[in-house]
């Protein structure tokens, strides 16, 4: 079976991540959606509710599991039989980016390769930073997210002070 890894911080999940995730899903027997536990950056959501939207929001893709993960990515990749990662690409800055990471796998993992899917157009622009941005100043993400996701915004927000 050919699997891939497609690891993120998902804080929170948005259309263009779905959009990777779903293609990655018709190129690779079984793709992981590999939610990372504790990133070095303040999160909005915690693990679980991140692993719980992601999971919400591509029940309908028989072969694609959500799951969290700490440590390397590439020692998730190991434990879980995967060869390839995959990533998203917008704009110059993420490939620089996440050509250093290749890089940086190919010399931890070399049995690991990574695979990078062009954004679609529409999501060119669209990041969790951005999402929260929005939702933050009171503006309206339904464009950019799922409806469970815009919920769980709405929701996480009535309560957070800046």
């Amino acid at each position: 079976m050919n699997t891939a890894v497609y690891p993120g911080t998902f804080d929170p999940v948005h259309n263009g991540h779905i959009d990777i995730a779903r293609r990655a899903a018709g190129i690779f027997d079984r793709v992981i959606v590999a939610v990372y536990d504790l990133p070095q950056k303040s999160l909005l959501f915690n693990t679980q509710e991140r692993v719980a939207m992601v999971r919400e929001v591509l029940a309908d893709v028989s072969n694609i599991e959500v799951s969290s993960y700490s440590g390397l990515t590439v020692d998730f990749c190991r434990e879980r039989g995967a060869h390839t990662v995959v990533r998203g690409l917008r704009v110059i800055s993420d490939f620089e980016r996440e050509y250093q990471m290749s890089l940086t796998t190919r010399e931890l993992a070399p049995e690991i390769d990574m695979v990078c899917l062009m954004t679609s157009l529409q999501y060119a622009f669209l990041s969790s930073t951005i999402v929260k941005e929005v939702a933050l100043a009171g503006g309206s993400v339904s464009q950019f997210v799922p409806e469970p996701v815009s919920a769980a915004l709405r929701a996480r927000l009535t309560h957070h002070t800046p």
